[in-house]
């Protein structure tokens, strides 16, 4: 039988005496900046199109269309007749339930309701499920999520772009990303923002948020391959604490304000950043990594006082036992990614990893990392999961419990929450809680006949099933179709921003056309 490896950890050694540039997993990049390959293949497209790299002609060279987001606000709804999956214990789920909902506030759920003047929605022949919940979702590169190719994968493709982004294709891809993740029934996200490169790429990204009407963190973080005796900028996070979260914000209540940092392998620069961010009160993120040479180790966070329930560690594959029970005994919460352990956690152990946390009571949430490592699917990471959370005949998992249904589920809804401090607001379909609410069809043919409600979920269902979404007592989703956007032009902005990226960085991503793509 194998056991988990016990041998003592060297101590941290941090760097920050040292001039070395770390991506927000702690892998290294080479320094910021477009290459001369790809520097001259950008000025040979830009001079195709009748433009010089650096101009603001260059900048705008992919049109975008005005006008994406469409009139919407909260009402007075009465679900009728919903299956219901509700992930409150005092609710459990039911056969067949009505839900109200009023000013965006679920006021009751139970049988035979009556609500004067509500509009009633006809759940009779759907499921109706919380709002899921993403904890960890680099939503800068949404639009990049087929930059990868055979050989040319996840960290190449980002290590050739990250400098070939402007503001306008930062809002670009954020909107898509979250358009799309409404249409998923995913109503809160966390943006771990881990490439800011100025203060304009921060305010595009949270014009998009406030276009975008999805609950979110926006997690600010630094420039990727920033140099790690660098701080991030807190002073530009006290600006935008300022202007985007201050009395006249746009977010009505929807966004929160966060921080992403590169972790302790930097030690005085991560020491340095924690002040700041303690000062200011704002929850914390960090890559806890995938494999022995970016492992982050929650013991040792939690000796030097930072690991809490506002402190989310994302991956954690490299934890052992003594890293569990520090997340037990602080409350501290886990964004597992199921597809990016499996192609990422070359070191092995995510099996394992799923089922210790779990067992020991660790609050597990689901992310997807990035668009070009999964699908913006939290059906198919509730999935995966599912199949991931089964002992293994032979190793130390052999006795432990298999995952089953709900608790992919929690994973998937509450404990996103809880991972996000927004537990309170969401995660659950409760009286008092805010309405982010999905309704999924039960007659697809893909669906059909239901069963097990919790098991029709987890295995049966796709987002193609997702009749209505309602974010905060907003329909963003009716009759499958999306109602608080327009679909085609969100694509048409995200598909002439990709060909402008792909434009700068040159090299292997050089468009085939220097023309802009239409839809």
């Amino acid at each position: 039988m194998t056991t988990e490896h016990d041998s003592p950890r060297a101590p941290l050694a941090g760097i920050g005496d040292q001039d070395h540039r770390f991506d927000d997993c702690g892998r290294p990049v080479p320094a910021v900046g477009l290459g001369r390959r790809s520097l001259l293949a950008a000025v040979g497209a830009g001079a195709a199109a009748g433009l010089t790299l650096g101009t603001p002609e260059m900048a705008a060279a992919a049109p975008r269309v005005a006008g994406t987001r469409k009139k919407t606000s909260r009402g007075h709804y009465l679900i009728k007749g919903a299956a219901l999956v509700s992930v409150d214990p005092e609710i459990g789920n039911r056969a067949k339930a009505d839900i109200e909902v009023k000013d965006g506030t679920i006021v009751a759920v139970g049988a035979s309701l009556k609500a004067r003047g509500a509009k009633v929605i006809d759940a009779s022949r759907m499921i109706a499920t919380p709002g899921f919940i993403e904890t960890h979702y680099h939503m800068w590169s949404a639009l990049g999520r087929n930059f990868v190719s055979e050989g040319f994968e996840y960290f190449a493709a980002k290590s050739a772009t990250v400098a070939a982004y402007q503001p306008d294709d930062f809002y670009d891809s954020v909107l898509l990303g979250l358009v799309e993740a409404a249409g998923a029934g995913i109503t809160t996200v966390n943006n771990w923002a881990h490439n800011v490169r100025g203060p304009k790429f921060a305010d595009a990204e949270l014009q998009a948020h406030a276009d975008g009407l999805v609950r979110a963190r926006y997690s600010y973080g630094h420039k990727d391959g920033q140099p790690g005796t660098q701080l991030i900028d807190f002073a530009d996070i006290d600006r935008v604490q300022r202007q985007w979260f201050g009395k006249k914000s746009p977010f009505d209540g929807l966004v929160h304000l966060g921080v992403n940092l590169r972790g302790p392998g930097q030690l005085e620069t991560f020491h340095a950043e924690m002040k700041e961010a303690l000062k200011r009160k704002l929850p914390v993120s960090v890559h806890s990594g995938q494999g022995p040479t970016t492992a982050v180790h929650a013991a040792d966070i939690k000796k030097m006082g930072y690991l809490g329930p506002d402190f989310l560690l994302c991956h954690a594959l490299p934890f052992d036992e003594a890293d569990r029970q520090a997340m037990v005994s602080t409350g501290a919460p886990v964004s597992f990614s199921p597809h990016s352990e499996l192609r990422l956690g070359t070191a092995g152990g995510f099996h394992g990893q799923l089922l210790k946390m779990a067992h020991a009571g660790i609050t597990v949430s689901l992310s997807f990392d990035a668009s070009s490592l999964a699908p913006i699917n939290m059906f198919e990471s509730m999935n995966l999961t599912w199949n991931l959370g089964i002992p293994y005949i032979g190793t130390d998992t052999e006795k432990l419990p298999a995952i089953v249904f709900g608790q992919v589920i929690e994973m998937a809804t509450i404990n996103g929450a809880k991972a996000l401090g927004l537990e309170k607001v969401t995660g659950s379909i409760t009286p008092g809680k805010r309405a982010d609410i999905v309704l999924v069809r039960a007659d697809d043919i893909n669906i059909a006949p239901i069963g097990d409600l919790e098991s029709t979920l987890v295995r049966s269902a796709t987002p193609a099933n997702i009749d209505t979404v309602m974010i905060d007592g907003r329909i963003v989703k009716q009759h499958r179709e999306t109602t608080s956007h327009d679909v085609s032009k969100v694509v048409r902005n995200a598909a002439a921003a990709a060909h402008a990226v792909r434009t700068r960085a040159g090299g292997t991503l050089t468009p085939v056309s220097s023309a802009v793509p239409r839809f």
